[in-house]
This record gives structure tokens, C-alpha cells and sequence, in this order.
């Protein structure tokens, strides 16, 4: 991105810090965290010298990388800023917008706090009083600039009308200022960021969702974007993988039973986990990623520190949570079970039925990964009798359900109408079946 400015001359403060140039990139970075620590927000420029006077500099974006790279790897914690240049007064600079509210922030291992135009290292007994404060209040507590009436109370009131089924909250749904001053989500009128969250018409929260061709990225044959709270969004994501995943067709006298490659209880666990404990001061998404071979659901947020996911699996531990508030309505609701007991019951659930399941710390967040089961119908015995290029198509459909005919030509380096004629025989042998709308449909295997 780059930004065309003519500006008044810029002078630092508490806010503002002004570098020279990136090869002061260390001095900056330390300016970042002393700001943070002390406003929790703020800007940096290179290229601009500490009395306000525009100089400029070479921006590559190689140079973009660099800075980019050393906020990421020298800051703790993670924060996600915007590095972009700018061309101010002519000359070209590079601006570093940043915020955060998870002090203490440390550079290079040092905390440092902004006093004026300086950074002045913070004492311990500063550090200590920084986290006392912090412990006094977690983001979710924290008064948002969200009002009342922007609480969806329809959803609202499935939220009472579950808890009232799971005998966690006694009152009955009244209005909606009684029932988030029940449930403390409200203060001076004010909703809290837990209450914007969970039950916001405003769409707070974003999930992206894909299907893949196979094992990687490289074709997608769905992506879709979803918004909204977290109770509408826990809703769209299990549906959207029941509707990507396969199912067999367990026939007894007269009834038919459906079963999922998957255990549904594990992916809702796995989700329901996923927006509880992610980082909302992160500006990733919620990520559904639905490969050949495997299911990912990822959120951005650390790991807890001194602990690894094998370590709630196989002891009981209390349950460190990022988003107290958060976790506390979707304990009410019985969308959590117990506290801390997330993992174990996605690793007990795949565990007996013979799925295995990966959970990832990564850099930047958490994975839960479930490996894929072919319970769909088996190829070798739907493909007797049928042309190789029919064959061939079949098993594209297998392998990809809910694909598009155009995506088929594409995988298939085939005709478009030649793959339109081949799907027709195919729906006439009662193999494959079109299901949803004409723009947005696509083509599944018939259940046996």
C-alpha cells in the first residue's frame, strides 16, 4: 500500500516515534514496546528524523519484510501490526501503525516503558504492577464501544433457553439489559467485549472456510467467508464441514443410519475450543481448511506457557483461560462440558473410532487436525462396468464432493461439455447426484 501525503511538520511524543532510518530498525522496535506498554497504541516512521524533518528512504519490499520480521521475532508478546509505505511530502517512508492490550510487552527481553519522547526501561517494581493489573482484567472484560441494541435477541434467547435445559442459570429471558447484567456482560450501559462477541448483530468476528482438491492449497474447489458471533459462527462452521465431509449409510431391518467420517461430537468440541481460546486482539481469522487427506481448525492465540496438549489429555488440569467471560456463557450454554476437558474429549472421541487426530502448537496459533476416513462409497465397486473416462470422473467426485462440473474440466483436463455429457451418464446410473442451488450446487456420489 502506498499512501501519497503532504504533511505539517511531524514532532515525536508520547505516541509518535521517528527514526531516521531502518538501520535504526532495534531503537524502533524498543519504541514500539515502550508505547504499547504505556498506551497500547501508536505509530513509527523511518525516514523521518527525530525534529520532524522528512529525509525519506530506499522502501523495498524486501525492506517491508525486514521490519516486519524483526517486530514478529523480537517482541513479546505476538503483535500484529501494519507495515506499509508511505510517501510523505514527496519522499518515500516506511509507517508502522500498532496496537495491543496484552501487557507487558518486551523487546529484545526488556520491557520499557514511553515517558515524553523517550523509552526509559521499566523497573521491577513497574513490572510488577503492570502485571497485577493485568491479571485484574482479561480482554473479554474490558468495556467495548458496542450498546444494547446491537445485541441479537433472538440469539440471545436460545442462549437462556439452553442454560435453562442444562439447569446452569435459573432465570428466565426478560429483556436484554436484565440478562447481561445477570450474566455481568454490561457496565454503564456499555456491552463488554464478551457480550459484543457472543451476541452482536454487528458481525464481530470473521471465519474463512475452504475445500481442497487434494493435499494441499494449490486448488480449492470451495472458500467461502463467513461473519458473525460466536454463537451464530459455531452454528455456520459445523455445518459447513458436515456438508464438506463424507458419510456412509448403515442399513438395520428398516431404518437407516447415517454416520460421519468424522465423529460430529469431536468436531464440535474442536470448534467450540477454537473461538473460545483464540486471540480476538489478533487480526487473523477463525480457519476451517477441508483437504483430500485431512481436516484443520485453526485459531490464532498462543499455546499456555509450560504446557502441551498432551498434557490435558492425559492429566487434569485447570483450564488457563485467555477468555474468561467468553468461556464462562459457553459453560452456561453447555457448549463446554467441563472446564479443561476440551482436548481430552476430542482425543477420547477419535480415539474410539480409530481416527487419529493431531493437536499443533504453531508460531502464531493452535491446530486441531483430524485425519480423513474413506466411509464414502468405495470406487472400485461403484466403477465396475463403466468406460475408463467415467471411471475417471468418479472418482474425481469421490474424492471432491460437491464439486462443479468446471472444476472437474479443470482437474480432469477435460472439455467442459464433455464433462457435462459424462455427468449426465453418470446421474442417469444412479452414481452421482446434484445437490443445491444452479449458482452455487454441486455433484455428490448417490449413498449406497
Amino acid at each position: 500500500m502506498n499512501n501519497n501525503k503532504e504533511m505539517n511538520p511531524m514532532i515525536e511524543s508520547e505516541t509518535i516515534e521517528l527514526k531516521k532510518s531502518t538501520s535504526e530498525l532495534k531503537e524502533g522496535v524498543i519504541s514500539i514496546v515502550s508505547i504499547l506498554n504505556k498506551h497500547h497504541k501508536g505509530k513509527l516512521y523511518f525516514g523521518i528524523t527525530n525534529n520532524g524533518r522528512v529525509v525519506g528512504q530506499q522502501v523495498t519490499e524486501n525492506t517491508l519484510r525486514e521490519v516486519s520480521k524483526a517486530i514478529s521475532e523480537k517482541i513479546e508478546p505476538k503483535i500484529y501490526p501494519e507495515v506499509r509505505k508511505e510517501t510523505i511530502d514527496g519522499k518515500d517512508c516506511v509507517a508502522v501503525e500498532f496496537k495491543g492490550e496484552n501487557t507487558p510487552y518486551f523487546a529484545y527481553g526488556r520491557a520499557y516503558m514511553r515517558v515524553a519522547d523517550e523509552d526509559r526501561q521499566i523497573s521491577a517494581k513497574e513490572l510488577e504492577n503492570i502485571i497485577l493489573k493485568k491479571s485484574a482484567a482479561k480482554w473479554d472484560s474490558i468495556i467495548s464501544d458496542g450498546i444494547i441494541d446491537e445485541i441479537d435477541e433472538q440469539e440471545l434467547k436460545e442462549f437462556v433457553q439452553k442454560a435453562n435445559q442444562a439447569g446452569r442459570i435459573a432465570f428466565k429471558y426478560s429483556n436484554r439489559k436484565n440478562v447481561l447484567e445477570k450474566l455481568s456482560l454490561i457496565k454503564d450501559g456499555r456491552l463488554l467485549n464478551a457480550a459484543k462477541l457472543l451476541f452482536s448483530k454487528k458481525e464481530p468476528i470473521e471465519l474463512q472456510a475452504a475445500v481442497f482438491a487434494g493435499t494441499d492449497k494449490t486448488t480449492f474447489l470451495d472458500i467461502k467467508q463467513f461473519k458473525g458471533n460466536i454463537f451464530q459462527l459455531l452454528k455456520i462452521s459445523e455445518a459447513y464441514i458436515k456438508e464438506h465431509i463424507n458419510w456412509k449409510a448403515l442399513l438395520k431391518e428398516r431404518t437407516r443410519q447415517e454416520i460421519p467420517e468424522i465423529p460430529i461430537r469431536a468436531i464440535t468440541e474442536a470448534l467450540v475450543n477454537s473461538f473460545c481460546h483464540r486471540d480476538y486482539q489478533a487480526p487473523e481469522s477463525n480457519k476451517i481448511a477441508i483437504y483430500k487427506d485431512r481436516i484443520e481448525i485453526w485459531n490464532p492465540g498462543e499455546f499456555p506457557d509450560r504446557y502441551k496438549p498432551d498434557d490435558y489429555i492425559k492429566q487434569e488440569l485447570p483450564s488457563i483461560l485467555r477468555n474468561p467471560m467468553i468461556a464462562n456463557c459457553l459453560y452456561l450454554s453447555a457448549d463446554i462440558e467441563k472446564w479443561g476437558s476440551g482436548l481430552k474429549r476430542i482425543n477420547m472421541e477419535c480415539k474410539a473410532n480409530n481416527l487419529p487426530v493431531k493437536l499443533r502448537v504453531l508460531k502464531y496459533g493452535f491446530s486441531i487436525e483430524f485425519t480423513r476416513q474413506n466411509t464414502g462409497s468405495s470406487s472400485s465397486t461403484l466403477s465396475e462396468g463403466l468406460s475408463e473416462g467415467l471411471k475417471s470422473l468418479l472418482n474425481i467426485v469421490i474424492s471432491n464432493p460437491g464439486i462443479k462440473a468446471i472444476k472437474a474440466s479443470e482437474l480432469l483436463v477435460r472439455p467442459i461439455k464433455t464433462i457435462e455429457r459424462q455427468i449426465k451418464e453418470l446421474k442417469q446410473k444412479g452414481l452421482i447426484e446434484r445437490r443445491g442451488s444452479k449458482k452455487t450446487g454441486g455433484y455428490w456420489i448417490v449413498k449406497q
